[in-house]
């Protein structure tokens, strides 16, 4: 049903080019959607941010948009999109659910010599992704936590880079490092150069941008110092870098139940689905299409409903 493919200067050098962007670029504010599929690419060099989670939230919440939607997982290590998958699968057999599904594949690290590696890997993608682009409105690609030769090539394609974090500061040093008293840049991080020399490449392909949507996730309810903080920061970052920012997913257990099952949030409404809705799950619902709105893929979220209405 998801097909493996086959077997598959210093820092401040690197960052020097870096531009300003145009007042106003850090808002979460996406550019009109280019012709053609568009490709959302899921990064971040840092385990256990919820790239997966988004991805699969984003996939469905396209889906049920009616879009025909791709999915891509270079993360053949883990594969948690490809498992995420997997088991959606296997739930729609069990319960009988029409559930809305991508057309997903697994793009596999080479196997070839290191010298032969890195071109065996890039064909392999560029392939699958050509394939997928002819079929379908929207293609959504999972990377993994490290820095892979098919990480780097997924980000220089992508129409829109969504880097999920934790609202930390040990998540913010993926991005740059951070004087602690004044919060001042003191470098970008090996991540941010990385994305700098994908944006490079992906003007000199095919002379167009990568649109950085960087999307904070757990982060607290409560007004807290570390909040407060990491605004100042990211919000600093943000003009220096040029990316854009957006809330993301609440630290919600809901979240990490759903994997088991392959469902998302936005599945729970449906016959057969035996769930009962709390403020929780629709909470966690209209993150979800806060992040797709943010991206440009849907109009803005529709106010939460009063809790009585439940």
């Amino acid at each position: 049903m998801m097909p493996d493919s086959a077997p598959q200067p210093g820092l401040f050098d690197r960052m020097a080019p870096f531009a300003m962007p145009p007042v106003g670029a850090h808002e979460a504010t996406a550019p009109e959607p280019a012709p053609g599929a568009r490709i959302v690419v899921l990064g971040n060099e840092k385990g256990g941010s919820g790239k997966s989670t988004v991805a699969m939230h984003v996939v469905v919440g396209l889906l049920r948009e009616g879009l025909r939607v791709g999915t891509i997982d270079v993360d053949s290590r883990q594969a948690t999109l490809t498992r995420y998958l997997e088991n959606r699968a296997q739930t729609m057999e069990r319960l009988k659910l029409p559930l809305p599904m991508s057309d997903h594949r697994l793009v596999a690290r080479s196997k070839l010599p290191p010298s032969e590696a890195v071109a065996d890997e890039t064909a392999r993608f560029e392939a699958t992704l050509a394939d997928l682009r002819t079929r379908c409105d929207v293609v959504v690609i999972d990377t993994p936590g490290s820095d892979q030769t098919l990480a780097r090539v997924a980000h220089s394609y992508a129409d829109t880079l969504v880097t999920p974090m934790n609202d930390s500061f040990v998540d913010l040093d993926l991005l740059a490092k951070v004087e602690p008293v004044s919060l001042r840049i003191i470098c970008p991080s090996a991540y941010s150069a990385m994305v700098w020399e994908q944006k490079k490449a992906r003007a000199k392909r095919d002379g167009k941008s990568i649109d950085w949507l960087v999307v904070r996730n757990r982060v607290a309810a409560t007004e807290a110092r570390n909040k407060k903080n990491m605004a100042q920061a990211l919000d600093a970052l943000a003009k220096r870098f040029g990316f854009r920012q957006s809330p993301g997913l609440g630290d919600r257990v809901v979240f990490r139940e759903l994997f088991l099952s392959g469902l998302t949030l936005l599945d729970l409404r449906e016959r057969g689905v035996k769930t009962a809705l709390t403020m929780s799950h629709v909470a966690g619902r209209q993150e979800v299409r806060a992040i797709l709105h943010a991206v440009g893929l849907r109009e803005a979220p529709e106010p939460a409903p009063d809790p009585t209405a439940l």
